[in-house]
C-alpha cells in the first residue's frame, strides 16, 4: 500500500522536472465553495476550470501534485478507449455515451490546448498517435475503429503496412490506423504545471494532507484529514486508482470497482541522431494491439519511453531491462545495444469491461475511476465536465454517463492474481484472429 510518507518514484519525469509549486498542509477548520480531491489531472483540471468561472475552490492531495498516476505514467495523449470504440459507448450509455464519445474524440485537442493557453512548460508534442497492429488479421480491429471513430467525426487514418513502415522505421507491424490529434508530453510537468495554474487563477491547493473521509453534514460535504477539514457545498472526488491507497473508508464504493495494477515504464539513454532518423522519425507516441503492450514514444531529450511488465517475484527491473532491450532490437535492429537509465512503475485503474465509470456519490457530489490505460487525455478532459456538474449544469448536457459503483467479486483476492493475466494476454497475443 502506497503512503503519504512514500517517495517520489525514481522515474525519468521525477529526475527531469522542476519542483512544483510549495504547497502548505491542511490544518484546522475552513470552508471552500467546492472541494475537490486529488491531485492529479483531473483534479488539478476541475479545479482551473472552476477558478475560470470565479468560483472558490480547495484541492487536497495526499502528497504532492502529480505523485500519483498522473506523474508515473508514459505520457501518451490518446483520444480514444483503449478497448472499446464508439459503439460500444453508445450501446451501454445511449445519448450520454454520445457525449462521451464526443469528448474522448476532442480529449487530445483539449489537453494540447489547455498547454498552449496557460503556456505549461510540459514538453508537449502533439505529434499524432499510432495504433499499429501486431498481425494480419487484426487488421480488422484498425479497419474497425477507423470506420467507427470516423463517423463520429476524428481524424483518424487507416495505414498499410507500407505505410506504416515508412511512419515507424520498422516492418514488424501489419499496418494499423493513427489519429493526429494525439501526442506526448511529460505528465509530471504536466501535473506540476496545472498546479502552478491553479495557483494563480487563485485556487487552493493542500499537500501532504491524505483524506481520510468525507460525509455530508445537512447541506455541506465534510473532507477530513489527520489535521484539519474543509466544509464545501460540492465535492468531486478524483483519487482514481489511488482512492483506497491512503485510506479505505474514504470511498470504498470507488476503490473497490476498480482494479489497481502496476505499469511499469523505461527509459533509454538518449538515441543517436541516426538511430532517430530511422526509429519513429515522426516523433509520434505509439501503443499496439498486443494485450502484452508495446508503446514507445520519445522525450524532449530523445530518450525512447516505453515499457512493459513482468509477473513472479526476484529483480524485475533486471528482467524488464533485458526483455524490452530485447524487444526494442528486434523491432529496430538499428537502435544497437539498449540501456536504460530509468525503470519506475505506478498503478494503472482498470475496470472489468475496460470503460470508466462515473458517478454521483450525493447532492453535488461526484466521482470517477477506470482510465484503463487512457488517463492522459481523458482526465483533463473530464475536469471541465465535472466543473459544470457542480455548477449545476443538467445531466444530459454533460459528458458523463452516471451509473451506481459496482464493486468487483473477491476485490482482494483479484488484486492478487490480476498480474497474472499477463500469462493469458501473452497467449492470446500468439493467436490470430
Amino acid at each position: 500500500m502506497e503512503t503519504a510518507n512514500a517517495p517520489w518514484p525514481q522515474s525519468l519525469w521525477a529526475a527531469v522536472t522542476p519542483a512544483g509549486p510549495d504547497l502548505p498542509e491542511l490544518k484546522g477548520s475552513l470552508e471552500a465553495e467546492v472541494v475537490v480531491i486529488g491531485a492529479g489531472f483531473t483534479g488539478l483540471s476541475t479545479a482551473l476550470h472552476l477558478r475560470e468561472q470565479g468560483i472558490d475552490v480547495a484541492v487536497v492531495e495526499a502528497v504532492e501534485p502529480g505523485w500519483g498516476a498522473s506523474g508515473r505514467n508514459n505520457g501518451q495523449v490518446i483520444p480514444t478507449l483503449s478497448r472499446p470504440d464508439p459503439e460500444d459507448i453508445v450501446k451501454r450509455h445511449g445519448a450520454a455515451g454520445e457525449r462521451l464519445v464526443a469528448l474522448i474524440r476532442d480529449s487530445a485537442s483539449i489537453l494540447f490546448d489547455l498547454v498552449r493557453r496557460y503556456q505549461i512548460q510540459a514538453e508537449a508534442e502533439q505529434s499524432g498517435w499510432v495504433q499499429p497492429v501486431h498481425s494480419p488479421g487484426r487488421i480488422k480491429i484498425a479497419e474497425r475503429r477507423v470506420k467507427q471513430w470516423s463517423k463520429h467525426g476524428a481524424p483518424v487514418e487507416l495505414l498499410s503496412s507500407d505505410e506504416m513502415r515508412k511512419l515507424l522505421g520498422t516492418n514488424a507491424w501489419f499496418g494499423g490506423f493513427w489519429n493526429k490529434t494525439g501526442g506526448h508530453i511529460n505528465p509530471l510537468a504536466l501535473a506540476r504545471g496545472l498546479a502552478r495554474v491553479v495557483l494563480a487563477q487563485g485556487g487552493r491547493i493542500y499537500a501532504r494532507s491524505p483524506v481520510e473521509s468525507f460525509k455530508r453534514e445537512g447541506d455541506r460535504w465534510i473532507v477530513k484529514t489527520a489535521q484539519g477539514q474543509i466544509s464545501a457545498r460540492a465535492l468531486v472526488v478524483a483519487s482514481n486508482a489511488y482512492t483506497g491507497e491512503f485510506s479505505k473508508q474514504l470511498s470504498p464504493g470507488i476503490a473497490s470497482e476498480v482494479m489497481p495494477v502496476l505499469s511499469w515504464q523505461m527509459a533509454t539513454q538518449p538515441l543517436s541522431d541516426a538511430a532517430r532518423k530511422v526509429i519513429i522519425p515522426g516523433r509520434q507516441a505509439v501503443s499496439d494491439t498486443h494485450g502484452e503492450l508495446y508503446f514507445m514514444r520519445y522525450d524532449a531529450r530523445h530518450r525512447l519511453v516505453t515499457g512493459g511488465n513482468v509477473v513472479g517475484f526476484g529483480d524485475k527491473t533486471g528482467r524488464l531491462k533485458e526483455m524490452v532491450g530485447a524487444r526494442l532490437q528486434r523491432l529496430w535492429p538499428e537502435i544497437g545495444e539498449v540501456k536504460f537509465d530509468y525503470v519506475w512503475n505506478g498503478y494503472v485503474g482498470m475496470t472489468t469491461d475496460f470503460l470508466p465509470r462515473m458517478h454521483k456519490l450525493g447532492p453535488n457530489a461526484f466521482g470517477w475511476t477506470g482510465c484503463n490505460g487512457r488517463g492522459v487525455a481523458l482526465s483533463v478532459a473530464l475536469g471541465n465536465e465535472f466543473s459544470k456538474a457542480v455548477r449545476g449544469v443538467p445531466d444530459d448536457e454533460l459528458a458523463l454517463p452516471f451509473s451506481e459503483p459496482v464493486p468487483i467479486a473477491a476485490h482482494g483476492l483479484m488484486r492478487l492474481l490480476a498480474p497474472f493475466m499477463l500469462l493469458v494476454y501473452r497467449r492470446r497475443d500468439k493467436k490470430e484472429i
